[in-house]
C-alpha cells in the first residue's frame, strides 16, 4: 500500500513541515513578500493575519478595515487589511494573498508565559481552504494543493 505522501505527491500536493510547540500549537515558517517569519498554523482561525508590529517587516501596505477581530480571549479588536501579497509555505505559493493586521500581543504574551517563542502571525483557514489542505498531525506535515 502506498503511503500518504506518495499519494498526495502524485496529486500535485506540496508538503510543508511544521513543528509542535510546548503549548501544543502548530508552528510553521512562511514567507510573506519574500520575508520569512514564524506563524501558528490555526485551522480554527478564519483569516490569516500578522501583528501591527510586523507590517514593515513583511513589506505590506496596511489599509483601513471595518472588520473587528476576535479570538484567543479577545474581542472587538481594531484591524487593518493588506491585500495582494505573496505567500510562500515551502514550495507552495499564493500570489494574491490577503492578510488581516491586528494586535497580536495577547497571543504572544500567552506564548511567552509558557516559555514558547512569539510569532509574527497566524496562517488560517483562508489559506487552508484555498490549498485544499490536509494536515498530517502524526508526521507533522501540512499538504497544500497548487
Amino acid at each position: 500500500m502506498k503511503n500518504l505522501h506518495e499519494i498526495l505527491k502524485k496529486e500535485n500536493y506540496k508538503k510543508i513541515k511544521f513543528k509542535i510547540t510546548k503549548t501544543q500549537h502548530l508552528l510553521i515558517k512562511a514567507k510573506i513578500n519574500g520575508v520569512i517569519g514564524n506563524f501558528i498554523l490555526d485551522t480554527g482561525a478564519s483569516s490569516s493575519c500578522i501583528g501591527f508590529e510586523s507590517v514593515e517587516l513583511f513589506l505590506v501596505e496596511a489599509k483601513k478595515s471595518k472588520t473587528k477581530a476576535s479570538g484567543a480571549g479577545a474581542t472587538g479588536m481594531f484591524t487593518q487589511m493588506a491585500t495582494k501579497n505573496q505567500l510562500q509555505l515551502g514550495n507552495w505559493k499564493d500570489h494574491s494573498f490577503d492578510l488581516v493586521i491586528f494586535d497580536l500581543s495577547h497571543v504572544n504574551e500567552a506564548l511567552t508565559q509558557h516559555k514558547a517563542k512569539p510569532v509574527h502571525g497566524i496562517i488560517g483557514a483562508d489559506v487552508l481552504m484555498k490549498g485544499k489542505a490536509i494536515v498530517d498531525y502524526y508526521n507533522n506535515y501540512l499538504y497544500l494543493l497548487k
